[in-house]
């Protein structure tokens, strides 16, 4: 899954440390992905909250119309409410 984001993506990198997308961890998006996947989504954790916190909304935005994240598994409206389900705001026109 992470690999094939890997390579569809320019704002994805890979560090020492792991994949990075939009600024969050491998860890951050690990802990996410429970709460943007169909069908029986789960409330973000602490763990996904903090690292959403941490990511580049405007990037993560970049990615709703997007059809890799389908192709990942990632119900993009799921994706797309994250920031608000973690009391974040939400990037304008996203």
């Amino acid at each position: 899954m992470v690999v094939a984001a890997v390579l569809m993506s320019a704002n994805m990198t890979k560090g020492a440390s792991g994949i990075s997308v939009c600024n969050m961890s491998e860890d951050g998006l690990m802990a996410c992905k429970p709460s943007v996947t169909q069908p029986n989504p789960t409330d973000p954790t602490t763990e996904c909250c903090n690292a959403v916190s941490n990511a580049d909304l405007q990037c993560l935005c970049s990615y709703k119309n997007s059809v890799e994240l389908p192709f990942l598994g990632i119900d993009p409206d799921l994706a797309i409410s994250l920031p608000a389900k973690c009391n974040l705001q939400t990037p304008v026109g996203c």
